[in-house]
């Protein structure tokens, strides 16, 4: 039996012809004028795992050292090839604490904060304890010493927040923060060069002072801000 397309084949043009100027019934019409769906084109996908660039360190010069950073001249080739000179702030290291008191509230629990004279910014700045790590010590350890220092509070329960670089144009220092609750007072026992008060303000309130501008420092509203948008989403479910 021949096919559809073997009989259109052997029909003389002259009835196409004739054929294609009678009106077409409306639902083929419709059948016709139908677009074609475009197709669909596949994202590329993520590759799993990036190579991470850097730069060829050509040259190293240390041009200040002090007891806490030092300042180095490097000549290095960026990892476009392209010759640079930098002066860069190079560091151990900062741990920051978000100490959280969540026995009253946990929707909204009391965060200590500290304030404290700060000179490069030439007046008392709200912020979270925070301080410089050791050459070679553990990042929670550090966190952990500080706290007690600063505060006199211990903690239960330790958690990584976030890892960031505050001005990573010249300055090599990482700051990392830790969330800790279940806290238990203690006796404070800052540095000697360290004159510092600290409260227990909720967390509604912390919002509200960065709103009106009252906390300027970077660690503390970074660290702050990205817990209330974490903690928020906790709270719903």
């Amino acid at each position: 039996m021949p096919t559809k397309k073997a009989a259109k084949a052997a029909e003389p043009k002259k009835d196409l012809m004739n054929s294609a100027a009678k009106p077409q019934p409306a639902a083929a019409k419709k059948a016709k004028a139908k677009p074609a769906k475009p197709k669909s084109k596949k994202l590329a996908k993520t590759p799993k795992s990036e190579t991470v660039e850097v730069a060829e360190l050509l040259s190293s010069k240390v041009v200040y050292q002090g007891p806490l950073f030092r300042v180095l001249h490097d000549k290095l080739l960026e990892p476009g090839g392209k010759p640079s000179e930098r002066d860069v702030i190079r560091h151990n290291g900062s741990v920051v604490i978000l100490a959280i008191d969540s026995s009253k509230s946990k929707k909204n629990p009391w965060i200590v904060i500290e304030r404290q004279y700060r000179h490069a910014a030439n007046q008392f700045l709200w912020e979270l304890p925070a301080g410089k790590l050791d050459p070679g010590e553990d990042a929670l350890a550090g966190a952990q010493r500080e706290l007690a220092e600063e505060t006199g509070y211990s903690a239960k329960k330790w958690k990584p927040l976030v890892e960031y670089y505050a001005s990573p144009g010249f300055l090599g220092e990482s700051m990392k923060v830790f969330t800790a609750e279940g806290l238990v007072a203690g006796d404070a026992h800052p540095e000697d060069d360290e004159e510092i008060e600290f409260r227990l303000v909720k967390l509604s309130d912390v919002l509200k002072m960065i709103e009106k501008g009252a906390i300027k420092d970077g660690k503390t509203l970074t660290s702050v801000l990205l817990y209330a948008r974490t903690h928020r989403g906790k709270s719903k479910k």
